[in-house]
């Protein structure tokens, strides 16, 4: 291991990330998890802002592509733009979804749905405990 002091503010071990997340924030971008429904503290969030990355602080949506789903999460339209998020295939408890990770450090945030009202028709399913809330200026 070099000597060299870091250079970025990003976790490298899995140890450093349960130190900056805590244990629910770590079970969820970490460790795939889920929050309970209509229990996150940024689904009711009518605000204007920005919505970041909990674990790394990337941009990742717009408030004004948020919407209320009725799913108990909250809902986007899309990504604040192309390169925010990455979309993999997920196959676990028997159901074929696609789920959303933040494309800087790769945290889970939830899943992506063919059935939002956008222009796209998608409709990404977000935990609010992946997200932190920066409010407009």
């Amino acid at each position: 291991m070099s000597d060299e002091p870091r250079t970025d503010t990003m976790p490298q071990t899995e140890e450093e990330w349960r130190a900056k997340l805590g244990p629910e924030r770590y079970r969820i971008l970490r460790e795939h998890g889920t929050e309970p429904a209509w229990t996150g503290a940024l689904l009711g969030n009518k605000e204007t802002g920005e919505y970041v990355c909990g674990g790394c602080g990337a941009p990742l949506f717009e408030s004004d592509t948020k919407y209320e789903s009725g799913s108990g999460w909250p809902s986007f339209t899309n990504p604040a733009d192309n390169g925010a998020v990455t979309e993999v295939e997920d196959n676990s408890f028997g159901m074929r979804r696609v789920e959303v990770r933040c494309a800087k450090c790769a945290g889970h945030l939830g899943h992506v749905f063919p059935d939002g009202p956008g222009p796209e028709g998608l409709r990404y399913c977000i935990n609010s405990a992946s997200l932190d809330f920066k409010p407009e200026k």
